[in-house]
């Protein structure tokens, strides 16, 4: 198989490409490089340097390279910045997947996976919460990834398009064998945040709330480690171009460890395994947080054949300090 990793230089995009150089597949990595690194390309995989919002760049790159399928991770993914500057989320992600989707169907490209998320959820109104659950989403992201769905689900109605949509859960951890090097700019998720602190790159980390109504006070959050979610994108791809696919349209599946972790809970393992003496301080809750996110991926293990192998709270901590030091 041929594909184009739009977005490929970034964290997960990063760890996509070299599940599907691991899996034998051809990977063109095609990125603009704002967030994304040059040090996460791989010299197994060709690169064409653009950007989404350039029709004429992503139609050359997808004219030339002759590929069955495509995976789309280039949308901007802060949601407190979202509602900040909802005018940046709307071009990127829904007018530059308009751009992304035009030319696919112009280069006769009939299979895309797409990079979603739980955001797409809101708040849940019930725990492990399944792809079935009501989607209502609570910050601009989250708008503009329901949008590109229903974008998809009409480009599969219309063109043919077959479409795999994975909505994670909170992606964490770094490829075991330490072949992504590439650390996240100005990260805002926890893992990062607290391993940030560990290296002295911080000074604390912010325990937004901890009197919440879970066995310590502090929020519980599903993290799937990004090996894991990068398995799921190969399963994917591979599925929407077999003869089994559910329909014509593609599917639409979780991607989650089932398990929820803590905050108390990381930071515990965190300090166990870095041997460091990382503050954590206490910080009033932040508006629009739920109290706990845990996934249904049952969908998932069906359909594709997957499992979370790598998303225990050791190997996740583990494998991110190791990224960390290998940093300097």
């Amino acid at each position: 198989m041929k594909a184009l990793v739009i977005g490929g230089a970034g964290y997960i995009g990063s760890h996509v490409s070299r599940a599907l150089l691991d899996r034998g597949h051809a990977v063109t990595v095609f990125d603009n490089l704002s967030s994304g690194c040059r040090e996460n390309l791989f010299g197994g995989a060709a690169f064409v340097q653009g950007d989404i919002l350039c029709v004429g760049e992503l139609s050359g790159a997808m004219a030339a390279g002759g590929f069955d399928a495509l995976v789309h991770l280039a949308a901007f993914k802060a949601a407190g910045e979202s509602m900040a500057h909802p005018e940046k989320y709307s071009v990127n992600n829904i007018s530059g997947t308009i751009n992304i989707l035009n030319c696919a169907v112009a280069a006769g490209i009939k299979a895309i996976v797409f990079s979603s998320t739980a955001a797409v959820y809101g708040r849940p109104r019930y725990l492990p919460m399944d792809e079935s659950h009501p989607l209502d989403p609570e910050n601009f992201y989250g708008f503009t990834k329901l949008e590109i769905e229903r974008l998809l689900d009409w480009y599969g109605k219309l063109r043919g398009v077959r479409s795999a949509v994975l909505r994670y859960f909170n992606a964490a951890g770094y490829d075991a064998a330490g072949r992504v090097r590439g650390l996240e700019r100005n990260p805002a998720n926890l893992l990062p945040v607290i391993m940030e602190a560990a290296a002295g790159m911080r000074e604390k980390v912010e325990v937004f709330g901890d009197d919440w109504g879970t066995p310590d006070g502090t929020c519980v959050r599903d993290y799937i480690h990004v090996t894991d979610l990068a398995e799921a994108h190969a399963l994917a791809l591979e599925r929407l171009l077999s003869d089994g696919a559910e329909g014509s349209g593609g599917f639409t599946v979780n991607l989650g460890s089932e398990t929820g972790i803590s905050v108390k809970s990381m930071l515990e393992a965190a300090r166990r395994i870095t041997g460091r003496p990382i503050l954590g301080v206490a910080a009033a809750r932040r508006a629009g947080d739920p109290e706990s996110v845990v996934a249904s991926a049952s969908k998932a293990r069906g359909l594709l054949g997957w499992q979370p192998r790598h998303s225990d709270v050791e190997t996740l901590v583990e494998s991110t300090w190791r990224a960390y030091l290998a940093r300097g």
